[in-house]
């Protein structure tokens, strides 16, 4: 990770502005300056870990705690009938900016944006030996 500081951690440190909607010890929300749609919003632990992955267990509880609040906030200020929740991790994940921020970007009924994918198929003999390994490496 690069030692020089985010554009997330100059908006949390105060010397970058932002449109702030929600901020507690640990957590800032505020207004994509690139929005997809109108209230497209981006909830920050003030933690500069790059990945959801090196989130520490405080950081990571504090924007679960958080998310709903601010998505409820959202969908109230902006009229919004549904919502996506977009959180990269890492470059290949398409993450632009290595400080961990998820995405709240409210749906419209003409909304026409999409993130739907091709749904692949299962292995299962594959899946057996993965789930297995997937487990034992959360103990």
């Amino acid at each position: 990770m690069s030692e020089e500081p985010t554009i997330f951690t100059r908006i949390i440190n105060g010397e970058l502005p932002c449109h702030k909607v929600y901020e507690d010890d640990l957590i800032i929300a505020f207004l994509d300056i690139q929005p997809l749609t109108r209230g497209h919003t981006l909830v920050i632990p003030k933690e500069p870990a790059p990945t959801i992955d090196q989130l520490s267990s405080s950081s990571a509880t504090a924007l679960g705690k958080a998310l709903p609040v601010v998505s409820r906030a959202v969908l109230k200020a902006t009229g919004a009938t549904a919502y996506n929740l977009i959180q990269n991790n890492g470059h290949e994940a398409g993450m632009s900016i290595a400080h961990v921020h998820i995405h709240i970007i409210p749906r419209y009924p003409d909304s026409t944006h999409s993130f739907l994918w091709e749904y692949g198929k299962i292995d299962h003999e594959d899946a057996k030996i993965l789930a297995e390994g997937i487990l034992a490496a959360t103990e």
